[in-house]
This record gives structure tokens, C-alpha cells and sequence, in this order.
């Protein structure tokens, strides 16, 4: 039986960076609005839009909704959508970033203990430490934590002279083991009325999203991502290896450190206030690579939008498959991410990631 030529597969390599960013920003937006009108009390789009002109003052007529259905949009769903669209851009820019530095197709925050780390440091705060940094406490030990688990897998992996790819990976998933380990014991060294929050915050969930909180997480996202997407070629050059690299002008080693710094802050930042997510890293990248091809100023700007698009859609599955109760969005997205994983791995299955 012949193979089906290769313009017969989809693909979008040839449309511009712009349109396709356009393109998937107006998608998102749409999804955005959508995601805020669902729920146990169905809003409309108008009122949805409305509400969201009034209080950004695009708009000076009366309102025509109730103060309930104002306060349900404005401090309720926008927040928690927006959070949605900020943690699935940044896991889905951090996969793409040390899935290049490792060369390994498997890496992302969730399989080499990145967000393991940033679970543990926050049960740390929430349990043990208590606010002593004020708001940020979580999000600060989130860091550390994502950071420590970073450093330990290149520890471990130099450790065991796992200098390939994949063992880098196994190492990754040695750590993560220890780390949620060491979390579950946390969780039950500390108060136990207490726990049962912080493990419904570990399976995933947005429920807890607030304006005052979303600064944080957004600026760490566009810091983090503007660094990677400035420094595209340099991650284009690290999937060629690190003498070809070397050989291009890259400085491997500081290179490789500032991105791990980088992926541990936007990890940390993204798990303080979402829980561990997992599979958005992994999966979102494969696909924009079978999409758009393997140029990093391509794949990161996409990953970003097709993440965020990815979780808004997982957090609208939340809130109506078990109405009135959120099912916890990690549930969902690994439910997902591992179905829709097989099967890009069945079309891709004679090509070598």
C-alpha cells in the first residue's frame, strides 16, 4: 500500500507567525467568554461582555443585569478564566523550553519533578511556615522548591554519570517520586483540618483565583516567555546538540542554567496558584511541532496560546460534567493529555522525535 504523500498531512507550516497568532488569540478570547458565561448559573454572552465593558469603562450605558450576575463574572469566573489562560501558557512554554535544552521529547515540568518541587514548597508554606512573606509566601516557596527539584535531577542525573536524554529523564521521574514522597509526609506532619485543602489544591483547580493574586503569575509569564522567545535560536541550536551549539556561538552551559532558572520561576509561579497540572507541558509543544515544524520562534509563541486555549477549555469541562462541584482541573487535563498523547504518538510512530 503506498503512503500518503506528504502535502496530504495537516499542517499550517506555511501560513505566517502573525496570522496564526491572530488567529489563535481571537479563538482564545471567544473561549474566554464562553468559559465565563458556563457554569451552575448560565450567564449569557451579552451580559458576560457587558459586565466586562462596564467595569473596564468601554462602556457608560445601565446596566441591565442584577448585582449577583455582576459579581459572579467579574469576581468570580473572570479571574479564575484568566488564571486558567496563564498557567496553561506558561506550563505549555516551559515544556517547550526543556524539552530543547535536554533534547529529550519527554521533559516537561510534571516528569522531571519541576512541579513536584513547586507542590512541596508550597504545602511547606500552607501547613508549616505559615504567610511570613505576606501574599507572595506561596508563590516564593513554590520557586524554591521547583528550583531545588531542577537542581537535584541535574544532580542526580550527574550523579549516576546519566549524561543521554532519556536517563535524564528517568532521574526526573526518580526526583519526583522523592518529592511527592516527601510532600505526603508533609501533609500528614502538619494540621490536619487543613489538609484536606491542600489536597484538593494538589489534583488541580482554579477555584481560588483573585484579581489582587493574578499579577504575579502573569508578570512571571511575560518575563519568562519574552526571555525564551528573545533567545529562540539559541534553543533552535540546543536541539542540534551542544557542540553544534557551542559551535554556533552559544554558550551551552550558562545557557542551559538561566533557562532552568527561568522554567523553575514560571513553574513555580504557575503551581502556586493552580496546584500540579499535568500533560500541558508535554503534549501542547508535540503538537505544535506536528503542526508549524521544529522552529523555537515558532513553537513557543503557539505553545503559549494553544496551552492557555488548551486548560480554558479543561477548566469549562470542569465546571458542567459533575455540576454544581468543579472537578479538579488535573483530573481532566490528564485524562486528556494522555489520550490525545497516544495518539500523536500512533501518527508520529515512524518518526523520531
Amino acid at each position: 500500500m503506498k503512503k500518503l504523500p506528504s502535502s496530504k498531512k495537516l499542517s499550517f507550516s506555511n501560513i505566517p507567525l502573525g496570522l496564526l497568532l491572530v488567529g489563535l488569540a481571537g479563538l482564545l478570547i471567544i473561549s474566554m467568554g464562553i468559559a465565563i458565561g458556563v457554569g451552575s448559573v448560565p450567564i449569557s454572552q451579552s451580559t458576560v461582555w457587558g459586565v466586562i465593558a462596564h467595569k473596564l469603562s468601554f462602556s457608560n450605558s445601565l446596566p441591565n443585569w442584577s448585582i449577583g450576575r455582576e459579581n459572579i463574572v467579574w469576581a468570580v469566573r473572570f479571574p479564575r478564566t484568566i488564571l486558567a489562560a496563564i498557567v496553561g501558557a506558561t506550563l505549555a512554554v516551559v515544556g517547550a523550553a526543556l524539552q530543547s535544552i535536554t533534547r529529550n521529547p519527554l521533559a516537561d515540568p510534571h516528569l522531571l519533578g519541576i512541579s513536584s518541587g513547586a507542590a512541596l514548597g508550597a504545602i511547606i508554606a500552607l501547613l508549616h511556615t505559615g504567610m511570613i512573606l505576606g501574599l507572595v509566601t506561596v508563590p516564593v516557596f513554590a520557586f524554591i522548591g521547583a528550583l531545588f527539584a531542577m537542581f537535584l535531577v541535574l544532580g542526580v542525573a550527574n550523579f549516576s554519570m546519566a549524561n543521554s536524554a532519556g536517563r535524564l529523564v528517568l532521574a526526573g521521574v526518580a526526583v519526583a517520586f522523592v518529592l511527592t514522597a516527601l510532600g505526603n509526609l508533609f501533609i500528614f506532619m502538619g494540621d490536619h483540618r487543613a489538609s484536606h485543602t491542600v489536597i484538593f489544591w494538589m489534583l488541580g483547580g482554579l477555584g481560588l483565583a483573585q484579581w489582587n493574586q493574578l499579577w504575579f503569575p502573569f508578570i512571571t509569564l511575560l518575563l519568562g516567555a519574552s526571555y525564551l522567545i528573545y533567545k529562540a535560536r539559541y534553543l533552535n541550536a540546543m536541539m542540534l546538540g551542544d557542540e553544534t551549539a557551542s559551535t554556533l556561538g552559544v554558550p551551552v552551559q550558562r545557557f542551559r542554567l538561566i533557562v532552568i532558572v527561568v522554567c523553575a520561576l514560571l513553574t513555580g509561579a504557575a503551581v502556586a496558584f493552580s496546584g500540579v497540572i499535568g500533560f500541558v507541558g508535554l503534549m501542547v509543544p508535540h503538537i505544535v511541532r506536528l503542526l508549524v515544524g521544529g522552529d523555537y520562534r515558532k513553537i513557543l509563541p503557539l505553545s503559549a496560546l494553544l496551552g492557555a486555549l488548551f486548560l480554558v477549555f479543561a477548566d469549562i469541562v470542569a465546571r458542567i460534567i459533575i455540576p454544581p462541584e468543579d472537578m479538579p482541573i488535573g483530573i481532566l487535563t490528564g485524562l486528556a493529555g494522555g489520550i490525545a498523547f497516544v495518539f500523536l504518538m500512533r501518527q508520529r510512530r515512524n518518526v523520531a522525535f
